[in-house]
């Protein structure tokens, strides 16, 4: 389901650095993690999605979600945009 939600965004915003600087500056209204990444990796981002009360779906792996976003590589987070 939540690669289905990445496949139909109009806007996505893929990486961890680059979802953060998005959430705080209100662009984002969900965020897709992938549960093969290590948890040190994703700390930061799951605090500023719970500061801001953003939504987080979790998917399987980091292979199919960037599959999913169109890119040739695994990702392990994408935001999802309007």
């Amino acid at each position: 389901m939540s690669y289905e939600k990445v496949k139909q965004a109009k806007e996505t915003i893929i990486g961890i650095k680059q979802t953060v600087k998005a959430i705080q500056a209100g662009k984002v209204t969900e965020v897709i993690i992938a549960q093969d990444i290590e948890e040190r990796f994703t700390r930061q981002l799951l605090e500023v999605t719970n500061e801001y009360s953003i939504p987080v779906t979790y998917v399987a792996s980091r292979k199919q979600l960037g599959e999913a976003s169109g890119i040739a590589v695994g990702t392990s987070v994408v935001a999802l945009t309007e």
